[in-house]
């Protein structure tokens, strides 16, 4: 879901990638937006600058692959 290597990521950033996925994955009893939004919130305070927008894309498109169900219901 991301589109650059590991590697480039900023490792702040993709730990907090790592426990949003998980919690996506694995944590059916969390809503979606509220880990996105915790781990939006973890990015703007130990991230880089513009981390954030980086980590809300990325955990939108996971949000989408493993929570369809939950996000089709919101709508």
């Amino acid at each position: 879901l991301i589109d650059r290597p590991l590697e480039q990521l900023d490792p702040v950033e993709l730990a907090i990638l790592l426990i949003g996925v998980y919690e996506l994955a694995s944590r059916i009893d969390l809503p979606y937006r509220g880990v996105i939004n915790e781990c939006v919130n973890l990015a703007k305070r130990f991230g880089s600058i513009e981390g954030h927008k980086y980590i809300n894309a990325c955990l939108d498109l996971a949000a989408k692959s493993f929570r369809e169900t939950e996000i089709q219901a919101q709508c």
